[in-house]
């Protein structure tokens, strides 16, 4: 991937380069002869100044005859002789030439005026004022011809901008296409192994630890990849020692259980003899709590087959209203001593599905309203079909289920706030196997909201299961409706 990137920037760092020292020699030229310029033109307009100096100080030597005067004029010729050689070092041969000239007429100027008595007669000072102004004259060419001078090194200086604008183009022209090829074939190239990445660790954040991971492409990604990937069997040999030791300790407490169990019935049944109302209220409570365990450990055994995906849909067709009837009678005692009523409405559906999953659907959905339940409450269980479809409702008169616990209420595991509450414990996967086995059979879980006061569960799922409609994971979803 490094070397990608230096074929696209090695190219371009080049055309830059050489665009930045082009333009900084094209920079360098500009100032030379705007300095050039400047210092031509502040020149001109001294000789300009000092030609008209000298000139009156000879008028004014002429008439006065004061000697400083001559003395001032000295000064002056020498300070035109400095200016015109400054200009002479930075003409072009044109204006040397003309400077030349200037340099003869001002040494005649001179030996003139420094020769020439005060006073002289009107025919000298005629010809001292002819040369001034010849003198004059030749300055105003120096001016022209430096100014011309400016005038052909700024068309110079656009034909360079010019030429290597050209040169800027033609370098670039090739770069283009070859740096939009380079970054269009280097992404391919990381974007492919960035999808692969994304899918990913999306599945293993999704709990799917089934597909191993393959990340094709450059060399750091496919090592990211294969570090993934080292994660992700790692993630499945955890899943699997927690599944088996699901497993095992379940069918480790159905043992006892299935004692204790058996030991209760012969007390109910009066094996050991007749028991009175004190002595039937306690084996009924030990019976009563001997079926809460027997259905926590059946959750953990479908849990634990279920995530090992060891287990399948056993469809037969069944009638819903004696199944829901049969769970309601397990649950009997529990709403006696809860004292939670009943208001069911089931239509007598008959189903194409597993019932052994149905049912736990249901005892786990109508527990999780018992518990939640406050004393005297009411539990709602209702099921209707609609089209080919099931809508099977389970709410209860509790405190609801909080807006930031709803994206974890099936998590397995999870047990909410309200629960820790509760006086009965619950396993935390209650909800998740609601969830697995409602997927199983093509179905979603719904939390509605608006028509009952408490938790609201809403199942939807097809009245024949068919191969097609068993997905590879169903996701919760919760639906806000108004009362």
């Amino acid at each position: 991937m490094l070397v990608g990137l230096a074929l696209i920037a090695v190219p371009l760092l080049i055309a830059i380069l050489t665009a930045v020292l082009q333009i900084r020699d094209l920079a360098d030229t500009g100032t030379k002869i705007v300095v050039q310029g400047v210092a031509g033109a502040r020149a001109s307009q001294a000789l300009f100044g000092q030609i008209a100096s000298l000139e009156r100080t000879a008028r004014l030597y002429d008439v006065l005859g004061d000697p400083k005067l001559l003395e001032l004029y000295r000064t002056q010729d020498e300070r035109l002789s400095a200016t015109r050689e400054q200009l002479h070092s930075q003409a072009t041969s044109d204006a040397r030439s003309t400077l030349e000239e200037i340099g003869v007429l001002q040494r005649s100027l001179r030996n003139t005026v420094m020769s020439a008595p005060p006073g002289s007669s009107a025919a000298v000072a005629s010809d001292l004022s002819s040369r001034f102004t010849q003198l004059s004259a030749l300055v105003e060419r120096v001016a022209q011809q430096s100014n011309a001078q400016v005038d052909t090194q700024v068309a110079a200086l656009e034909e360079q901008t010019l030429q290597a604008r050209k040169r800027l183009l033609w370098q670039a022209a090739p770069l283009l296409p070859l740096a939009v090829v380079a970054v269009f074939v280097l992404t391919l190239g990381v974007g492919r192994p960035l999808r692969q990445l994304d899918r990913a660790i999306s599945e293993l954040g999704q709990g799917t630890f089934t597909n191993s991971i393959a990340v094709t492409g450059p060399h750091d990604l496919e090592r990211l990849g294969g570090q993934l990937e080292w994660l992700r069997q790692r993630l499945l040999e955890l899943a699997h020692e927690r599944n088996r030791f699901l497993r095992h300790m379940s069918h480790e407490l159905k043992t006892p259980l299935a004692n204790i169990r058996e030991g209760t019935e012969l007390l109910m049944d009066g094996a050991v003899g007749e028991l009175d109302s004190n002595q039937r209220e306690v084996t009924a409570i030990l019976r009563e709590n001997g079926i809460k365990l027997q259905r926590m450990i059946e959750n953990l055994l479908s849990f634990s087959a279920w995530q090992t995906s060891s287990v399948g849909l056993e469809a037969t067709e069944f009638r819903l209203r004696p199944l829901v009837k049969q769970v309601l009678e397990n649950q009997q005692l529990t709403l006696l001593s809860q004292r939670v009523r009943l208001d069911v409405r089931v239509e007598d559906v008959t189903l194409l599905a597993d019932r052994g999953k149905i049912r736990l659907i249901l005892e786990n959905l109508v527990s999780n309203a018992v518990k939640y339940s406050p004393k005297g409450g009411t539990i709602h269980l209702r099921a209707r079909a609609t089209g080919a479809q099931l809508v099977l409702d389970v709410a209860d008169n509790g405190p609801g289920i909080p807006p930031e616990e709803r994206g974890h209420v099936f998590d397995a595991f999870y047990t909410g706030r309200a629960a820790k509450t509760t006086p009965v414990k619950g396993t935390g996967i209650g909800l998740s196997v609601v969830l697995e086995f409602v997927g199983a059979h093509g179905g979603t879980v719904q939390i509605v909201d608006g028509e009952f006061p408490g938790a609201h569960f809403r199942i939807t799922m097809p009245i024949r299961v068919t191969s097609g409609d068993r997905p590879a994971r169903r996701e919760p979803k919760a639906h806000a409706h108004a009362a």
